[in-house]
């Protein structure tokens, strides 16, 4: 056995990176650690892990993407990316944590509950994890707000982070798209950030009858709350409230409309009494609304005109709704309010956003007015394995352009890893088995399983300097000269794309 050395050294704060260092660990005292071993080589063992029995699982609330998963995943972003870039915006991406002021500056200190937050070993500076994009897209406008174009359309796609309970359609790591239109106040631009979710919805397979964009006015709903006796500086509280009316008790709801001095008439009006009307239809529902109604319903005239028109030069007003309940709970959300939900209501909201006219300010850049939504995609694979919109996992998986199967009884060196490598070189996506077998039919098997697009068999043809090419979607195949074999490749898969 090797010499023994104790490890002495302090560990600081550990975590699950320190395993092989604690493996029978009882206490959190350093003299329950085991020591490492140097064995004669000069290589480190820990004897605990040989008997450990311990199974490390992902986090809670986090999840594991094995190749399948991630290639569904990546199909999601592909779209996303795609008609983002078609509709003129430019990617842009920011830091996964930042420093916890960012959160804070506006909604409070009692975010933190809701954030991942820490504070390195020896530092004296608290960041978070983000849980979304908007501050961070404001932070970084306003850095450089004197040089970029007006209005500047961004998107971006990254991972988010929320510490809550997971459930379903909300885990505490996701993927989401955030777009925004930074620099134009009007309605065109609202209008325009929802024309992207619906041609990204319908280009993932949806209809205006599967999927429902509700919109409100924010400032409509403040101007009705102070109308109806809710102080002005209970409003942004107030909203939180009727953000979160489907997600809270009955009593808690009880408790915080008493404090926030918020009557039942006007949490019925965000509630129970919800007016939820297809755009198109608002005037016929407003001239035959009662009086006091339609006195509720005038502080939103000025957004909803303006806003039908939009919707409808861009054909997509059947996709959306009036609907008082949405109201957004972040603070920093000024007008224009909407959220993207299922038709049956059966998940959680697929998208959310507005117009957040005073964020760009807030951290130290000119007025500007800002709009723009975000979409998870934990909630989005749901639907849309609801509606049976996502083909077999396999078929998202990359295709190989060639697998390339030998027959020879030689060793691999010899033919088939310089055709491999030569292939690659070209360009084109190869594949091979790694059995240990020159059963041609296994292998043609296996070929077909990865989804290729043809087979390149090394058989006793290569003796005369020729291969056997097999379409492996027609089933034909032909003798070609191995020198030939990459520009034959290519002409097959140009005709391919172009058929």
């Amino acid at each position: 056995m090797g010499k023994r050395v104790p490890l002495t050294a302090s560990l600081g704060r550990r975590d699950e990176s320190s395993v092989c260092l604690e493996a029978s660990r009882t206490t959190s005292t350093h003299d329950s650690l085991h020591s490492l071993c140097v064995a004669p080589d000069g290589s480190l063992h820990c004897p605990a892990m040989a008997v450990s029995t311990h199974t490390f699982q992902a986090p809670k609330g986090t999840r594991d993407f094995y190749p399948h998963d991630l290639a569904v995943r990546r199909y999601i972003e592909s779209v996303w990316r795609e008609v983002s870039i078609n509709h003129g915006f430019d990617e842009i991406d920011g830091p996964t944590f930042e420093h916890l002021d960012l959160y804070t500056i506006k909604s409070g200190p009692g975010i933190e509950s809701e954030l991942f937050s820490f504070r390195r070993s020896g530092g004296d500076t608290d960041y978070a994890l983000r849980p979304e994009f908007t501050p961070t897209l404001a932070r970084m406008y306003a850095a450089q707000a004197g040089s970029l174009a007006k209005p500047t359309k961004w998107f971006s796609i990254g991972p988010f982070f929320r510490a809550e309970r997971p459930q379903r359609g909300r885990l505490r790591e996701h993927v989401q798209l955030n777009v925004d239109i930074i620099g134009d106040d009007s309605p065109a631009a609202d209008a325009e950030v929802i024309a992207v979710a619906v041609r990204l919805l319908d280009k993932l397979g949806f209809t205006s009858n599967t999927i429902q964009i509700k919109i409100n006015d924010r400032g409509a709903a403040s101007a009705f709350l102070i109308d109806h006796g809710v102080p002005s500086g209970n409003v942004d509280l107030a909203l939180d409230l009727i953000d979160k009316l489907d997600r809270l008790s009955p009593e808690t709801i009880k408790e915080r409309q008493d404090e926030l001095e918020v009557s039942d008439f006007v949490l019925g009006a965000f509630g129970s009494n919800v007016i939820d009307v297809p755009f198109g239809d608002f005037d016929s529902f407003y001239a035959n609304a009662p009086t006091p109604l339609q006195e509720a319903l005038d502080s939103s005239a000025p957004f909803h005109k303006p806003m039908r028109q939009e919707l409808d030069s861009l054909g997509i007003a059947d996709w959306c709704r009036f609907n008082t309940s949405i109201v957004r709970g972040l603070a920093y959300y000024t007008g224009t309010v909407f959220e993207i939900h299922e038709a049956s209501g059966k998940e959680r909201a697929i998208a959310g956003g507005g117009r957040y006219d005073n964020l760009v300010e807030l951290f130290g850049g000119p007025p500007t007015p800002a709009c723009g939504f975000a979409m998870g995609d934990v909630v989005l694979r749901l639907v849309l394995e609801d509606h049976d919109l996502l083909k077999p996992a396999e078929q998202y998986m990359p295709a190989p352009d060639v697998f390339v199967i030998t027959a020879r009884d030689e060793e691999p060196q010899t033919n088939l890893t310089p055709l491999i490598s030569e292939l690659r070189q070209a360009g084109l996506h190869v594949r091979h088995s790694y059995k240990a077998t020159r059963n041609v039919g296994k292998l043609m098997s296996e070929a077909n399983k990865a989804g290729a697009r043809f087979a390149v068999i090394l058989g006793k043809e290569l003796d005369e300097g020729n291969v056997v090419l097999k379409d492996l979607r027609s089933g034909e195949q032909e003798e070609i000269a191995r020198e030939t074999l990459i520009e034959v490749l290519r002409t097959k898969l140009a005709a391919c794309e172009g058929g």
